[in-house]
């Protein structure tokens, strides 16, 4: 008979519980991975496992309700806060967030971000921006930096025809029902940590009916700024930290 070792109580790590085994289809290196097992571990951690309703994009992470095994709702491209608005309103103990990226959240869905948060909706926002239209082919996005090449930019952004890139973590801190803004990144292990203490703090704020809470991510996107994925976390902080400064931009509570 075959000996099967006892091997959990020298366990260090393991993948969290909520993440599913679904194969994810995120380029190596991409970001989202890492925020989705965030995500995942918080969820479990705080309990809230049959308490939760996320609301998924259009765009890369479009499959995220396939990978974080909660409750989710599918949303139109650029709707999901006035989705998590209605879902919070009607279940007001839920925690309700969103999970976006640039495209979805500050081209086409701008009008419905800049309303949740003129309302102080009591959702949380998660925002990814990686400065580009990472699913259709590396387009400029509204969050792409001056200078910056794309497929729609190929001699970089320029601000005469093309303007100037948005900083949505500072237009949110600028509503007063928006509770806490707090921009983030997932490169090394301090920074995953303090990632994951930024989302715990919104989701309690979701729970406790504080007001919006904007969790931005500033993420990479190696194939669409085509570089190795070491050389996008590079590229980023090199580039990106400057125009997108991480730390809290607003904590009311």
């Amino acid at each position: 008979m075959m000996k099967v070792e006892k091997i959990s109580e020298n366990m260090v790590y393991q993948k969290p519980r909520l993440i599913t085994n679904n194969t994810m289809h995120y380029c190596p290196g991409c970001s989202h991975g890492t925020v989705h097992k965030i995500v995942a571990e918080l969820i479990d951690e705080m309990g809230l496992e049959d308490n939760a309703v996320a609301v998924s994009p259009v765009g890369c992470s479009v499959l995220a309700y396939n990978y974080i095994d909660i409750d989710w709702v599918q949303a139109a491209h650029g709707r999901a806060p006035a989705i998590a608005t209605a879902l919070k309103r009607l279940m007001p103990d839920r925690l309700v967030f969103t999970y976006q990226g640039d495209g979805d959240l500050a081209a086409i869905g701008t009008a419905e971000t800049i309303h949740s948060l003129v309302r102080g909706e009591n959702i949380v926002i998660i925002f990814i921006n990686n400065a580009i239209y990472g699913m259709t082919g590396g387009q400029m996005a509204p969050t792409t930096l001056i200078g910056q090449k794309t497929a729609t930019t190929p001699y970089g952004r320029d601000t005469a025809l093309n303007g100037f890139p948005y900083k949505m973590g500072e237009i949110a801190a600028m509503m007063p029902g928006v509770t806490y803004v707090t921009r983030q990144s997932v490169d090394k292990p301090a920074a995953v940590r303090a990632a994951k203490k930024a989302i715990k703090k919104a989701f309690e704020n979701s729970i406790g009916c504080k007001g919006t809470s904007f969790v931005e991510i500033v993420a990479t996107c190696n194939s669409g700024w085509k570089l190795s994925p070491v050389a996008s976390n590079d590229w980023m902080r090199e580039n990106m930290f400057p125009e997108y400064p991480l730390g809290d931009l607003k904590n009311n509570g």
